[in-house]
């Protein structure tokens, strides 16, 4: 066993193993170990900082010290970490007289399976690992596999109730168990372990977080209205039609989306120009509007596709080890392309400036972003920077990189891509992250509030959900008509109001390969709620400022739009438990209702005084209250003398 002291960083060496830890960021430490015997200089998607360390090194053990966090190694190889001089994190040993600290079991060469257990805190409570419906807020208790599947996005950072962050950088996947024993992270494949430990309340751990991973951009001024979506306009006249109706009754519209299936081929990236002739045209239309128009766009491409030869021969495209491209079967089998590779980058990008951004397309959707492969065997991938079980988490942070990159070359600044999946860091390419296809319940709705506020957690500002659900809804029922209302309520207090979803009513007489869904316009569930959506489209209207402002805050200091109640009342444990309720913005306290038939719903106010939107009432702070909220109202609540309020 050796210490010592090398760079400004600390060094461990034993029998198969060396570790590295040093200062990475504001109260900040890196952890980094293999048993290569070797650090690999590998950041993926981390930005270190220069800070300094202080080191102390004595005969059995060496202390390293940035800022308020420190952390100490001892001679059997364990660590652990202290903030404000408190012990946060521990290992635990796995085997008898305190050995067995990490554990690593070779896969071939340099890769390896490992994982790193940590004593369980009582009491802790812990946020984040990106979206999922697990119906959790406090992820205690929860195991979490780290992969990417549709509806399911894995950011693997979790903030702690005892005042730290963790960063696992690790693009590969594993599993985190957040157990009762234990607290123990697991990748499949790697050449050494790596993660970073952040000290600090909520909003400083998430200021750093975003100065490690990046920051997002301001989110430009057309993305804070109301998006129109569907599965699917099928031509141009719909979309124009649809357009002019909104235009017509005066109801403010931002973005209108083609979904899928608008183009010849899966992999042409063009416009099928028998149902869409002239989408120069259809977009100047739209902008005479003030109607920005974004276009779906898939990874998926096969022999069919004019571009597939030429991807396939100069390896543009994901691989299995048994060498075969076809990864996904959706109207026959297909390949996926792979953006780790710059090459496809630099390929696929020319293809869609030339062929939809050059046409006045504004923005492009990025489904399959995970991306979906079937089945679910990322250790069977073989992408540009290794194999999908090692790096297969990048997938999306490269494909979102592929667009950004694309539009800031021809001096555009208003980037946002819809992508159905993210990874740390994707936020820096205006990657606005949804839910994916979730079911049409108020059990989703639920699940999506615990969701939102998890990856809020994760330098993850821009999220949104499919209004209603995607799949499911019957819009001549009364129940999926209450659904809708409710949804859209929390839509209002989302980053971004966008209504989706594949509406029962397909029909299929007609030869099309995807026809229209039932119909997913706010005039489409009846005229008490066209009236109601109608209103709650024109508050988010007036909401534009106060978003706009936090917006700013967002990408200036990675502080979320839509939050945890704790993320502002750290000191309040009440707020540590609220996952029916969050803050939007600093101001505004917002608690959706999401049980089908509730009018009455329970809400707690921290320290201060409080005013209810809906009548100006004057509330009492912490205190719990329960308010009542008819189909046409909903529960939110402004800090008193707020400009906000004015908004209500």
């Amino acid at each position: 066993m050796k210490i010592y002291e090398k760079d400004n960083m600390l060094y461990f060496t034993r029998e198969g193993e060396i570790v590295r830890l040093s200062a990475c960021g504001k109260d900040s430490l890196r952890f980094q170990a293999s048993p290569n015997c070797t650090i690999s200089e590998q950041d993926f998607t981390l930005m270190p900082q220069n800070t300094t360390a202080e080191i102390t090194i004595s005969e059995n053990q060496a202390s390293i010290q940035n800022g308020a966090l420190r952390a100490d190694i001892y001679g059997n190889g364990r660590v652990e970490y202290f903030y404000r001089g408190q012990k946060i994190l521990r290992e635990k040993s796995e085997l008898a007289f305190d050995a067995g600290i990490r554990n690593y079991i070779n896969n071939c060469g340099q890769l390896w399976r490992v994982r790193v257990t940590f004593e369980a805190n009582q009491g802790e409570h812990f946020y984040g690992l990106g979206h999922e419906a697990t119906d959790c807020f406090d992820l205690k208790g929860c195991t979490i596999d780290l992969r990417h599947v549709n509806a399911k996005c894995t950011i693997p950072y979790i903030y702690s109730s005892l005042g730290y962050g963790f960063l696992w950088n690790l693009p590969s996947t594993g599993t985190c168990e957040l157990a009762g024993n234990r607290t123990r992270w697991t990748s499949d494949s790697t050449r050494q372990i790596d993660y970073v430990i952040i000290g600090g309340s909520p909003r400083q751990a998430c200021e750093t977080l975003a100065d490690l991973t990046g920051h997002a951009p301001q989110l430009p001024d057309w993305a804070l209205g109301f998006w129109q979506s569907r599965l699917r306009y099928e031509t141009q006249e719909q979309v124009l039609e649809t357009a002019s109706k909104y235009y017509e009754h005066g109801i403010p519209l931002s973005v209108i989306v083609i979904d899928y299936f608008h183009w010849t081929e899966q992999g042409d990236y063009k416009f099928d120009p028998k149902y869409w002739p002239n989408p120069r045209e259809m977009a100047d239309k739209l902008h005479d509007m003030g109607i920005k128009l974004m276009v779906s766009m898939w990874p998926t491409i096969n022999e069919k596709s004019e571009n597939y030869r030429e991807m396939r021969d100069n390896n543009m495209l994901i691989r299995t080890k048994s060498g075969s491209d076809r990864v996904f079967d959706f109207y026959g089998p297909q390949a996926e392309i792979d953006p780790t590779n710059p090459l496809t980058r630099e390929f696929v990008w020319k293809k869609l400036k030339d062929n939809y951004i050059d046409q006045g397309v504004d923005a492009l959707w990025f489904d399959e972003a995970e991306p979906e492969i079937h089945p679910e065997r990322f250790d069977q991938l073989i992408l540009h920077l290794g194999g999908g079980d090692e790096v297969g988490l990048l997938y999306p942070y490269y494909y979102a990189k592929l667009v950004y990159d694309g539009m800031k070359a021809m001096g555009r600044e208003d980037i946002v891509t819809l992508s159905r999946c993210a990874y740390t860091g994707a936020q820096r390419f205006g990657a606005l992250v949804w839910s994916g296809d979730i079911p049409s319940t108020f059990e989703s709705l639920r699940m999506q509030v615990k969701s939102g506020l998890n990856i809020s957690m994760c330098s993850i500002p821009w999220w949104t959900t499919d209004i209603g659900g995607f799949y499911g809804g019957d819009i001549e029922s009364d129940s999926f008509r209450e659904l809708i209302v409710r949804w859209f309520q929390y839509g209002v207090f989302c980053p971004v109001l966008r209504l989706h979803g594949s509406r029962n009513g397909h029909d299929r007489s007609r030869d099309i390969i995807e026809p229209t869904g039932g119909d997913n316009e706010i005039w489409s569930f009846g005229e008490r709620n066209f009236e109601i959506l109608k209103d709650l489209i024109l508050l988010r209207e007036r909401l534009k400022k106060y978003i706009k402002k936090h917006m700013t805050i967002a990408s200036e200091k990675g502080y979320p739009v839509m939050r945890p109640m704790f993320f502002d009342y750290p000191e309040d444990p009440k707020c540590y438990t609220l996952d029916g309720q969050y803050m939007f913005g600093d101001d505004i306290i917002f608690a959706p209702i999401t049980e089908q038939g509730m009018t009455a719903k329970e809400v707690y106010l921290p320290e201060g005084e409080w005013i209810l939107t809906k009548n100006k009432t004057l509330y009492k702070g912490n205190q719990f209250y329960t308010i009542t909220a008819e189909i046409n109202e909903f529960v939110a609540f402004v800090k008193k003398d707020r400009e906000v309020l004015a908004a209500f």
